[in-house]
């Protein structure tokens, strides 16, 4: 499973004021421990108090690459901010994200293209969150053929469904699951899928189980990324003993610590 660590993120208090501070030691610090956790990628998102964010992603992609060979995922709902750290990824970077809406599919899938990065395509429009799995499925159709209409490998697309808080839409959980499974079945090759894992347990008093016990059940159902938080270990462990368990990885004593290594 492809893990995106979540942790760059200006709407922290201590990343905020290193954005602010221009202080290399806490993000550089922050990269280098979730890349060693199992992180594949990195978010990179400047957040919602940032005063210029074009300048703070340069200052905040460039300050990771220092210290770190991470692709980075780069979060903002700006194209503009995006671009500007699409311009000075290294590696092959991740776009995160566009909605269904057509002004942002005619502007993030022709940047996609352009800098060959990946897309994530949240399963939502200007209605706001899905009720269901059918409209979940009504806008990851939309995302899907523009991308396919305009070139977009599908090995380059993550359709996310849209995780709600259990504590105010349990509901959603089943049809969260569903979504994940028929995501797959949109076309073939099929795009991936991917969530934002923490937005399961927000505001809630159990965070880290239902976080844990909410991606092994995601990932039974065929996730195949999740932001998430690489330093909770437990995490962690339980997502690769559920991908071990589904039998792709290969068993052995240390099946942790091989998985880490990998």
């Amino acid at each position: 499973m492809l893990v995106v660590g979540e942790l760059i993120n200006g709407m922290y208090k201590a990343v905020g004021k290193a954005i602010e501070e221009k202080d290399k030691g806490v993000i550089q610090k922050l990269a280098k421990d979730q890349r060693a956790a199992g992180a594949s990628m990195l978010d990179v998102n400047t957040g919602p108090y940032t005063k210029n964010p074009k300048d703070a992603m340069k200052w905040l992609v460039e300050t990771i690459q220092e210290s770190c060979d991470a692709p980075l995922c780069l979060d903002s709902t700006k194209a503009d901010v995006i671009e500007e750290g699409l311009k000075l990824a290294k590696n092959k970077a991740m776009i995160n994200s566009t909605s269904s809406d057509d002004e942002k599919l005619e502007v993030l899938v022709p940047l996609a293209l352009k800098y060959n990065a990946s897309l994530i395509g949240l399963a939502m429009g200007k209605s706001g969150i899905p009720r269901d799995k059918n409209e979940r499925m009504e806008h990851a159709v939309k995302i899907v053929t523009k991308c396919q209409e305009a070139g977009v490998p599908m090995s380059d697309l993550y359709l996310d469904p849209i995780v709600m808080p259990v504590n105010v839409a349990q509901a959603q959980g089943p049809e969260i699951m569903e979504s994940i499974k028929e995501f797959a079945l949109l076309c073939d090759p099929a795009p991936k899928t991917i969530v934002g894992l923490s937005n399961a347990s927000q505001s809630t008093k159990e965070r880290p189980l239902i976080n844990r016990i909410y991606l092994v059940m995601a990932i039974a159902n065929g996730l195949t990324a999740a932001i998430c938080d690489p330093l909770d270990k437990l995490l962690m462990d339980a997502a690769i003993t559920a991908e071990l368990i589904l039998n792709k990885n290969i068993y052995c004593d240390s099946f942790l610590e091989a998985y880490r290594t990998k």
